[in-house]
């Protein structure tokens, strides 16, 4: 009788440990950026989502966002814009790990490809909660700009 209680106690403890990992992990949702046009000039109007201890990180880091999507992911929701990332090489981001971690630093080289022209037209969209805010921006990413500084800085073949 006492090893049956122990083994209920144990796997009961163990349900409510699984049960308390889904509830923290199913509040946890994956933004992904979506295209919402493309200019005549080739760029791209993406709304990006980033999240920081406020307004200001959390808009920065949506424009890296963005400007990550294009380059490594590619824009696949909304439609209009080009899928296709920027570079396709497998591990592009680690094999190229020094001059990305400089170029997406804070107020860092990223910023020159990214415009907020269109920001007022679509409006942002803030969440907050304990660990800080969720902003979504509208920012327009100059991709044939950013195509050709890969390409000067020999990253894009």
């Amino acid at each position: 009788m006492k090893k049956f209680f122990i083994a209920a106690l144990l796997l009961s403890l163990t349900c409510d440990v699984c049960h308390a990992q889904r509830r923290q992990n199913s509040g946890v949702k994956e933004f992904e950026a979506e295209c919402l046009g493309v200019e005549g000039d080739g760029s791209q109007t993406i709304r990006a989502y980033g999240f920081g201890k406020d307004k200001d990180d959390a808009v920065e880091q949506a424009q890296k966002n963005a400007v990550y999507a294009v380059i490594f992911k590619g824009i696949t929701k909304g439609s209009g814009c080009n899928m296709k990332p920027l570079l396709t090489e497998v591990n592009a981001r680690e094999k190229y790990e020094d001059y990305f971690d400089n170029f997406f630093k804070d107020d860092g080289p990223f910023e020159d490809f990214v415009s907020m022209a269109d920001e007022r037209m679509f409006g942002r969209e803030d969440t907050r909660n304990a660990l800080g805010r969720r902003y979504a921006v509208v920012v327009r990413v100059l991709r044939s700009e950013l195509r050709m500084k890969l390409k000067e800085d020999g990253i894009l073949k």
